[in-house]
């Protein structure tokens, strides 16, 4: 199980984004949530098997069709709560 928090910059917001990777993590059976973030960023923490969180995150390199990702911070994070879904969450 591996769970990463990604921090993705570019024209992110306005684009269906979240929708997108919310549908693109159901697929690949990942689970966490996104949200965009007050300076335009699209945060998200991600976790699934490895090649699965892997294929998302590579997924939003490149985004939705009208995204520009212009680079995305990823941090690994260390946890025993598995979560149990993928939510596009408002805040």
């Amino acid at each position: 199980m591996k769970t990463q928090r990604l921090l993705i910059k570019g024209r992110v917001q306005g684009v269906w984004f979240r929708e997108s990777m919310r549908r693109e993590a159901e697929r690949l059976g990942v689970t966490g949530w996104v949200r965009n973030t007050p300076n335009g960023a699209v945060e998200a923490v991600v976790q699934g098997p490895a090649e699965a969180v892997d294929a998302l995150i590579e997924w939003a390199r490149s985004g939705p069709p009208m995204a520009r990702v212009d680079g995305i911070e990823i941090e690994a994070i260390e946890t025993h709560d598995p979560l149990s879904e993928f939510e596009k969450r408002i805040d």
